[in-house]
């Protein structure tokens, strides 16, 4: 596929913007999917070349937030292992599936994340919950989540979120270090079965990258600084928009 100028300025401008709010909370995906497809790229081609740019988005994060700190590869690794099955299967099932058959579902399952995300327990301050518990269930509920990971991975952020930080204990600062090092495990695989399908456009995906990178260096960079007030904020804002897009559009 041979690219125009503007869709050149398009891809890194909508990169840019869905990596640092998939850094941030989730639901980037929104954004770079949907400009794929109006390219002219059938939905589950955008689906598989979005891999390569979330990708490059994560290695970007990690890297930032490892710099500062924020990091524990080994656990990181474990919860991203569990989560591989299920990403196989559920990228395999996403090189079948053509059409969109679970929007009101997703609508809901981002309706209960945000009420789970902004109600409970008192919420954790950055830095005072970076010590993991419950490490059974939170790998187990990582085999769900790679699922769907696999399969669409568009809102995947608001099923990890709620598992590392109420299930597992871990602020969100933190919570974040770790999504972005899981999302990486299991993209590689995900994105290789895309691959075989033919289901990747790897120009394309390369020049999404490049804004999804920057991105993601910013996200990490406004969650180091700014904390849990500002990742619940965007959170918030994301899971709402989401459902809008969802529901009714």
């Amino acid at each position: 596929m041979e690219l125009a100028l503007w869709q050149y300025g398009a891809l890194v401008l909508a990169g840019t913007i869905g990596g640092l709010i998939n850094v941030m909370a989730a639901g980037g995906s929104m954004i770079t999917v949907p400009i794929m497809v109006l390219m002219g790229l059938p939905g589950s081609v955008a689906n598989g070349t979005n891999r390569v740019a979330i990708f490059a988005q994560n290695l970007t994060a990690i890297g930032t937030f490892h710099r500062r700190g924020i990091s524990n590869f080994k656990l990181s690794l474990s919860l991203g292992a569990c989560a591989i099955p299920g990403a196989a299967i559920g990228a395999w099932i996403g090189t079948q599936i053509r059409g969109d058959l679970f929007n009101i579902v997703l609508a809901v399952i981002m309706l209960a994340v945000m009420v789970l995300m902004q109600t409970g327990g008192a919420k954790s301050k950055a830095g005072n919950g970076s010590e993991a518990k419950n490490l059974l269930a939170g790998h187990l509920l990582m085999v769900a989540v790679g699922f769907w990971g696999g399969f669409i991975h568009i809102g995947v952020g608001f099923l990890i979120m709620p598992v590392l930080n109420r299930v597992m204990g871990l602020d969100l600062v933190t919570t974040n270090a770790y999504k972005a090092f899981i999302v990486n495990v299991y993209t590689v695989v995900a994105l290789g079965i895309f691959a075989f399908h033919s289901d990747v456009l790897w120009l394309v995906g390369g020049v999404l990258a490049l804004g999804n990178s920057l991105g993601g260096y910013l996200g990490a960079k406004l969650t180091i600084t700014k904390g849990e007030p500002l990742i619940l904020k965007v959170l918030f804002i994301a899971i709402v928009v989401m459902i809008i897009r969802l529901l009714f559009f």
